[in-house]
């Protein structure tokens, strides 16, 4: 008996081959495993689709789940720009992307987010789409980066918004917690923005620039 929602929507959605081998050698690798939801995966393929992104930033690149997800969204064209702390994480990462056939639409800087995107802003790039998943005590600092680098109706897409629950307890305020309620805030007061919070799995913000 399906008790939820998230079990719903994964039960009419097969697991895909590709993205479940991700999941796999990130836990062979003992790596973290917090990679996007499969339905948001699929959701950040058909934003980046519909909404013609060809440049996208992207700030966590862990194993590579959602680098495909978005990679698969792109035109030929396109281009990733992906940004990992760890130089490990990275060539995990590009390793499947590569295998994925999106080896030649994907860039890698690796180091502190914060330090590429000062240095891509004053490269003067710019971009279509971007998605944060990564520390979340900067994800205020990447809110305000996203902003500086959209291009005129960018989308800004921001994971694990709950936090596990953590967000929405008023006994829970560490760090992590504050600055992603201060992200979820922001997002959804600024009039720069058109916006909305998705309540499924952990919870995925969308907006777009106006």
């Amino acid at each position: 008996m399906l008790t939820t929602p998230d079990e719903y929507v994964n039960q009419l959605y097969p697991e895909d081959e590709e993205l479940q081998h991700i999941i796999e050698a990130i836990r062979e690798q003992g790596m973290p495993e917090v990679s996007v939801a499969p339905a948001y995966g699929k959701l950040l393929t058909l934003l980046v689709q519909a909404s013609g992104a060809s440049s996208v930033l992207e700030i966590g690149a862990l194993g590579g789940y959602s680098g495909i997800c978005l990679c698969r969204g792109l035109p030929a064209h396109g281009r990733l720009t992906s940004l990992e702390l760890k130089e490990e994480y990275a060539a995990l990462a590009g390793k499947h992307l590569a295998m994925a056939g999106f080896q030649d639409q994907v860039e890698y800087r690796i180091g502190p987010a914060a330090d590429s995107l000062a240095a891509l802003r004053e490269e003067g790039r710019t971009f279509d789409f971007f998605f944060i998943d990564a520390d979340k005590e900067n994800y205020p600092l990447y809110l305000d980066y996203a902003l500086e680098l959209a291009n005129p109706g960018a989308l800004i897409a921001g994971d694990n918004c709950f936090l596990r629950g953590r967000t929405l307890n008023s006994e829970k305020n560490g760090p992590s917690v504050q600055a992603v309620r201060d992200f979820n805030a922001r997002i959804a007061a600024d009039e720069r923005l058109i916006s909305t919070l998705l309540p499924a799995y952990d919870g995925l913000i969308l907006a777009r620039v106006k």
